[in-house]
């Protein structure tokens, strides 16, 4: 076969498979299509209704008994209203939280007393839910502070003559059309205003700004702007909304059309290794967002979007979890994400269940919970309703972590290797190439992190507590963000800059039976006065022995060379060429690890980072006041060399 052949058949088969993912959700059926399919609103019973009683004596006890409990302890709650000095706040102090804090705690309480009732179905949560719907109707906004646009306009207060969506705009939306769904016969009894108040405060809060103006949050097909987790999170809410509110079946197909268009510019700017560069943190808000959307659409049409867990994109975008889980508590927290394992809980198991991966649901089922948390803010009601029914299922599965030995993510450019596939035991290290305008962005490019034992070693620090200064043009003024308090060099004094213009180039993973090779070239990371010409990083692997860290550069000038390395255990300088980690096992056993490097390349520091700031919250609940940066700087910077550090047991 010809060789010009051979590559018109590649290029054909490449541009099908991207056809065949683009638009996977709107271009399936017209608007007319969906008004056929659609159950009509009066006829639609996505989950029993409240005199079902049959249906809901087979609902979890654990879990409905854990909310009528919370609920009974809030039965005199005295909604609060919401002061506009809470919410000028943002501009004020910075602080997003007080403010959060009424108005999150008003929807969990909202949200599990509907729960109660429905599981009981005694009546006595009935006024305590009217007075909370009225309350939170009555507030003159559903969204955060935070997420006020800037400027003399706004100053910290909605203009409420200007209504738009925001993420716990559509969070609220969704939780009272569920109210109103399972309990609106019982406000009727009381008064037909409290129905007709929900419908109409939605109406014009969340379905007509969302059917007549764009949000930035929606993306375009122009690609201006990639959407990020708001994209499915809101439009989970929106689509929830919709399909239970909205009595005219015309506009309902034709506002599902318009949040399948939107759904699609999320997911055709995702990558096809279905990475999510957000981090693992915002796996559940934004891929699990858009199964939740997928899940509604099935439950309202019988099963028309059964054909999208078909789909490998969609389906890479599910396994994304557990390719980069590090043990049973962590996961790889590049960008804006906590070290934390989370988010594979009983939703989960579903998401496996409908895409036929054996490997998620055993991972959910190992993280089943029936617990009720007071602090979760309800964000995915929807998904309660589900557990509720599926406890029994999931309590008999087969259970276990998957940990993949080797994780290579070519679009995202993020690899994964550890010691032994399927166990946390020994090194484990992810590292990333990417670029630096990526959603929730830290400037990172080369950054990488070690485990051992399933337990962090070197760190990346992850997210700050949000305050009004981080999603603004000043968010590289939080340290945390920036290169030099990642695992990067800062070169001639110069640190990493944001935007997409900064990204890595050359970028690899190599696998053998006996160890894992991630490389890149990092210059491309560096504006011009850096005078990188390349930097070329090597992360191998060795299994069962240790880990090098290998840095070839070629400068254009030479003043400084500077290498970071961060890490949440005390670490001192304890000899020529070597700084000692004092990492902890799990029973809280020293175990030392060494750093060695050429003691004639080198010098090295060991600093303790000073937690003082709002914002510095944040790193305190990932990993208290214990962050250390170690800094090897370069005795005699040359234009060329090499540089080598190696990470082992002592």
């Amino acid at each position: 076969m010809k060789r010009s052949t051979i590559m018109f058949i590649t290029l054909f088969l490449s541009l099908n498979i991207f056809a065949q993912t683009q638009n996977l959700l709107s271009g399936k059926y017209t608007v007319e299509d969906l008004q056929r399919r659609l159950i009509p609103r009066s006829e639609w019973t996505p989950f029993p209704r409240l005199d079902d009683r049959e249906s809901w004596a087979k609902a979890d006890t654990a879990m409905t008994n854990a909310c009528i409990r919370f609920a009974e302890a809030h039965i005199d709650y005295d909604w609060p209203t919401v002061p506009a000095t809470l919410s000028l706040l943002i501009v004020r102090t910075g602080n997003r939280h007080e403010y959060q804090k009424v108005s999150y705690k008003k929807r969990i309480v909202l949200a599990t007393m509907i729960e109660a009732e429905l599981s009981e179905n005694k009546g006595r949560f009935i006024d305590p839910l009217i007075n909370g719907i009225w309350s939170i109707c009555e507030e003159s906004w559903w969204g955060a502070a935070a997420h006020l646009p800037r400027g003399k306009e706004y100053s910290g207060l909605m203009d409420v003559t200007n209504p738009f969506v925001d993420l716990y705009a559509g969070v609220t939306a969704g939780i009272l059309a569920w109210a109103d769904y399972f309990l609106g016969e019982k406000f009727d009894e009381v008064s037909p205003q409290i129905r007709k108040r929900i419908r109409h405060e939605i109406d014009c809060r969340i379905l007509t700004p969302l059917r007549t103006k764009h949000h930035g949050w929606m993306g375009t097909e122009e690609g201006d702007g990639t959407p990020n987790n708001w994209n499915p999170w809101i439009c989970s809410n929106w689509l929830t909304a919709v399909l239970l509110i909205d009595n005219d079946d015309t506009r309902r197909a034709q506002t599902v059309a318009q949040i399948l268009k939107t759904l699609d510019a999320f997911m055709n700017h995702y990558p096809e290794d279905g990475g999510c560069s957000e981090g693992p943190g915002y796996w559940g808000g934004a891929f699990g967002a858009l199964y939740d959307n997928i899940l509604l659409l099935n439950l309202a049409t019988d099963n028309a979007f059964d054909y999208v867990y078909e789909n490998e994109k969609f389906r890479n975008m599910a396994r994304f979890i557990y390719r980069v889980q590090i043990s049973e508590n962590y996961a790889v927290n590049f960008a804006d994400a906590p070290p934390w394992m989370a988010g594979v809980t009983n939703f989960g198991y579903r998401i496996g269940k409908s895409i036929q991966d054996e490997n998620m649901m055993r991972l959910a089922a190992y993280y089943r919970s029936s617990a009720f948390s007071p602090d979760f803010v309800r964000s995915h009601f929807t998904r309660d309703f589900c557990d509720l029914f599926m406890q029994d299922e999931i309590r008999k599965a087969p259970q276990g972590l998957v940990l993949p030995q080797d994780v290579w993510l070519p679009d995202l450019e993020v690899a994964v290797a550890r010691d032994k596939g399927g166990s946390s035991n020994g090194f484990f290290f992810a590292a990333k190439g990417g670029n630096n305008a990526e959603s929730h962005n830290h400037n990172d490019i080369g950054n990488f992190i070690v485990y051992y034992d399933g337990r962090p070693l070197l760190i990346d620090i992850g997210s700050p507590r949000y305050t009004a200064m981080t999603f603004t043009d000043r968010r590289y003024e939080i340290w945390n963000l920036c290169s030099d308090y990642h695992n990067t060099p800062t070169i001639n004094g110069v640190t990493q800059k944001a935007g997409k213009d900064f990204h890595a180039s050359d970028t690899r993973f190599r696998k053998k039976d006996t160890s894992s090779e991630f490389s890149l070239d990092i210059a491309g990371a560096y504006p011009e006065d850096a005078a990188v010409k390349s930097w070329k990083r090597t992360i191998t692997l060795n299994r069962g022995k240790n880990l090098l860290i290998r840095d070839v550069s070629d400068l254009r000038k030479a003043e400084s060379v500077t290498l970071h390395l961060m890490t949440c255990y005390p670490a001192e300088v304890t000899g020529k060429g070597e700084v000692t980690v004092f990492y902890k096992d799990a029973e809280g056993k020293e175990q030392p690890f060494l750093l060695k490097f050429n003691s004639n390349q080198f010098s090295a520091e060991v600093e303790k980072i000073k937690l003082e700031t709002l914002s510095d919250e944040g790193v305190r609940d990932s990993w208290g006041d214990n962050i250390r940066r170690i800094n090897l700087k370069a005795i005699t910077p040359k234009t060329k060399d090499t540089y080598l550090v190696e990470i082992k047991k002592k």
